[in-house]
């Protein structure tokens, strides 16, 4: 046999032994590779990671929660053209491959066997690089590409070409935290899809395979490299023309950073979702992709941080300047750019961007903004009674745009003549809360100045004494016991003894003394005298089970008479709900912000049902034949307990009243249809009483300054607290029950003069005007169980309705009204022998 022959046969042989010994290995390796392989029918139903959104109550954003921007899109919603830029530099033989594409292969094992490179491009498909973003890791291995070259032929058997592209593009990283194509999309460029240019779908195209090191905005030079290869690509596979080709490659790149619009800034609120969300369904609630619909009006959120800013500002300016908020110690010959990036780490805030002094004289002051740019401010904008020459080089300020001079109000990006003014961040800080008063619904909460400054929420955080504002429950205590707006307590001076000999004597805050004054007015001059014998009458532990029934935690109410003077530490949010009481009925409703919670695909997984309030709704003692609640006894004219044989007498002083309108006529019984009542905290009688006198307050009292909203139904209560460290409105109308509270954070006085009335106030005002802009004027009827009588001197009845003052009284307090009152404790008080009471006169 010829020697040529016997070599091709041994080479044959040779050949199906190699063929024979791979397909062994192969087998084998099939074999231990295969019953490894994840099921892959899971992919249709694969879960990506989402972020958390949450809207406000009319679907406007107000955050994103998620280290993952993505937003999963329809195949079918992809423009052509961006799936075949995707497909000419990726794979451009997708559809016509069952998962691998062996051409590459083949391409991909020569260069391994003529090069010295241990990683070559290509042989990786479509399918090949999904299979391993979704079950395997990144480790290089000829076992790892074995298992992926499987799993996409498995892949391909189980999923459509468009499912598993779909899932390609949803799932690849574009860097810069965003994921899939939309997100990419909305980042790099600020469109979506369907907006997209021709050379902006070729930048993106070029993304994943550098997604960190060669994105268009780490860099351009690089990206803009591969976006014109992967167009002539498009080009040499005809799914563009030459010409459009080149027209996309002689676009500059312009990619820049866009966040997805933020609608309603209310960064407190979704802090407060966040963490509600996390608390009920884990810490994969910010990965899920759910859609979290709040209870807030974005109308009445933008007039809250507004009212609050310029509220604090004004309280500042009251203050003076206070110099610069920081020295950099800037180098002689330092550049432009250098300097700017010392302020890099340091957040505008509120209205207030952060800025560097470069030069400054008496008449003027070359600053340099963030972004590098050069404000030169004459000395008409300073900040008033300070000279522009007190500046050093390097000092850090803060700058104001504002939308002209002497105009106060900030500039946006319209503004054509917009200026910038000197300014500084305010010492004090505030917060605002308001509720709807008949379900607890929140609907505007800020809880400091600003929340890049500082992320504490002093709205639900911030335990502060609520001072005077803290009275309206203690005079509601004291009309459950018997008490009425009429009853006459002594304003004079007293001095307090507890058990170990301690001394206190209360004050009023102006120093003098009104001597015997009704109730009524007492909390229109928010006299402390008469709060501090009233909590002495009834008892201390009464009045702290009775004021826990709105709400607080009766460990935060203090076990003394100290009380009455609002020394408790409690959040403006409790106060919130609180104030609600008095205001809806007397029940205790329970603030809530999170309306409905929606999955990804919109399905409901969550939906609010409020308890609420109600007026008319309880069943109380009326003089019109109605079964009257039991009377309770009288003892020095304060009520003690339950008295056999009351309704008798109250009927008896009905009719001694001599009063035709007496008796109220009985209402129509509220619809309460699909609607759960809230647990009852007070009479609804009290509340009545309450808001009635609290009407008064803005009337003639302490919130004078509200009359400027023109409106009957609102009303309120100031509180201030030991040397002005803390200043209060708290106060309702329309539907809302809204606090304001300004303190500073490490409690020092906000300085003299500081009141609720002129701190607190103002910022309470101009929400409200507009929280209140045409809503209805809020009704104060007074409830089934109360009669109208004549009052005059000492507070006793007048019989036949001639003279006096009129107050509506529970009909159960007729009797007490008739009896002698005695201005100091019980017998029963003193037995306690808590504290002893000496009067001063």
């Amino acid at each position: 046999m010829p020697r040529f022959r016997r070599l091709l046969r041994w080479a044959l042989f040779a050949t199906a032994g190699l063929i024979v010994l791979g397909l062994i290995g192969a087998g084998a390796l099939y074999a231990v590779i295969a019953p490894k392989l994840p099921d892959v029918e899971t992919l249709r139903d694969v879960q990506l990671q989402e972020p958390m959104y949450v809207y406000s109550k009319d679907g406007r954003l107000m955050a994103l929660f998620g280290e993952t921007r993505r937003y999963p899109v329809d195949i079918e919603k992809v423009p052509d053209l961006q799936k075949k830029a995707f497909i000419a530099i990726e794979d451009s033989r997708f559809y016509e491959h069952h998962g691998v594409d062996f051409k590459g292969v083949a391409r991909a094992v020569w260069l391994l066997a003529t090069t010295d490179d241990k990683r070559v491009p290509g042989g990786s498909t479509i399918t090949q690089q999904v299979a391993r973003q979704f079950f395997l890791s990144n480790e290089y291995s000829y076992t790892r590409k074995l298992a992926e070259m499987m799993l996409a032929m498995r892949m391909e058997r189980e999923l459509s070409k468009d499912e598993i592209f779909e899932l390609y593009l949803n799932v690849s990283f574009f860097g810069n935290r965003a994921y899939g194509l939309a997100a990419a999309a909305e980042y790099y460029y600020g469109k979506p899809l369907e907006k997209l240019s021709l050379d902006e779908m070729a930048s993106l195209a070029g993304i994943p395979k550098f997604p960190s090191s060669a994105n268009p905005i780490s860099n351009p030079e690089r990206a803009k490299i591969r976006r014109d290869y992967i167009l002539d690509r498009m080009a040499a596979l005809k799914y563009v023309s030459s010409a459009d080709a080149a027209a996309a490659k002689a676009v500059p790149m312009h990619a820049s950073p866009h966040e997805r619009p933020v609608e309603v800034y209310a960064p407190y609120v979704a802090e407060m979702v966040r963490l509600e969300m996390i608390e009920r369904y884990g810490p994969e609630a910010l990965t899920k992709g759910y859609h979290v619909y709040t209870t807030i009006d974005p109308e009445l959120q933008a007039a809250a941080d507004a009212s609050v800013r310029d509220g604090l500002h004004t309280y500042d300016r009251r203050h003076g300047w206070r110099g610069a908020e920081k020295h950099f110690e800037l180098a002689e010959a330092e550049d432009v750019a250098a300097t700017a990036r010392r302020l890099a780490s340091i957040p505008a805030q509120g209205e207030l961007l952060p800025a560097i002094v470069l030069s400054a004289r008496a008449g003027s002051a070359e600053v340099l903004l963030a972004d590098k740019r050069t404000i030169t401010l004459p000395g008409s904008r300073a900040w008033p009674g300070m000279s522009l020459g007190s500046l050093r080089r390097g000092d850090l300020v803060r700058l104001r745009r504002v939308v002209a001079e002497g105009d106060k109000k900030p500039a946006t990006d319209a503004d054509a003549d917009a200026v910038y003014r000197l300014d500084q961040l305010p010492r004090a800080q505030a917060a605002l809360v308001s509720i709807d008063a008949m379900n607890g619904a929140l609907r505007a909460l800020t809880g400091g100045y600003s929340f890049a400054g500082n992320k504490f929420n002093r709205a639900t955080q911030a335990k502060r004494q609520p001072g005077s504002s803290f009275k309206p429950f203690v005079y509601s205590a004291a009309f459950e016991r018997g008490f009425n707006p009429a009853s006459i307590v002594l304003d004079a001076p007293v001095v307090f003894k507890d058990r170990v000999g301690h001394l206190w004597r209360p004050q009023n805050d102006t120093g003098n003394f009104a001597g015997p004054m009704r109730l009524r007015e007492a909390m229109v001059q928010s006299r402390n005298l008469v709060s501090v014998r009233l909590l002495d009458a009834i008892g201390v532990d009464y009045a702290r089970k009775f004021i826990s029934n709105f709400g607080f935690e009766i460990d935060s109410l203090p076990p003394n008479l100290s009380m009455s003077l609002g020394t408790a530490s409690l959040t403006p949010l409790s106060v919130a709900r609180g104030y609600a009481v008095f205001y809806n009925g007397g029940y205790r409703v329970t603030p809530w912000f999170i309306d409905t919670v929606k999955d990804r695909n919109g399905a409901v997984i969550f939906k609010e049902k409020p308890v609420v309030g109600c007026h008319g709704c309880a069943v109380v003692a009326t003089p019109n034949g109605a079964q009257p609640q039991a009377a309770t006894t009288v003892v020095d004219g304060f009520d003690l307990g339950p008295a056999p044989g009351a309704a008798t007498a109250q009927a008896d002083d009905a009719k001694a009243a001599k009063k035709p309108d007496a008796a109220l006529p009985a209402p129509k019984k509220p619809d309460m249809t699909g609607m759960v009542l809230a647990p009852r905290a007070i009479d609804e009688r009290i509340g009545y009483q309450v808001v009635s006198i609290l009407r008064d307050v803005v009337q003639r009292g302490t919130g004078t300054a509200a009359k400027v909203l023109k409106r009957e139904d609102i009303g309120g209560k100031t509180g201030s607290t030991n040397d002005h460290r803390d200043a209060w409105f708290s106060g309702f109308g329309g539907p809302y029950v809204t606090i304001v509270w300004v303190g500073r954070d490490d409690f020092k006085p906000l300085g003299y003069g500081e009141y609720g009335g002129r701190a607190a106030l103002p910022i309470w005002i101009e929400y409200m005007r507009v929280a209140l802009k045409d809503k209805p004027i809020q009704p104060n009827e007074p409830p089934q169980g109360m009669v109208k009588v004549t009052v005059g001197a000492g507070g006793r009845l007048i019989p036949g309705g001639e003279g006096g003052i009129t107050e509506w009284v529970k009909a159960e307090d007729l009797e007490r009204m008739q009896s002698d009152v005695d201005y100091g404790p019980s017998a029963e008080q003193q037995d306690e022998g808590s504290e002893e009471s000496f009067d001063i006169f």
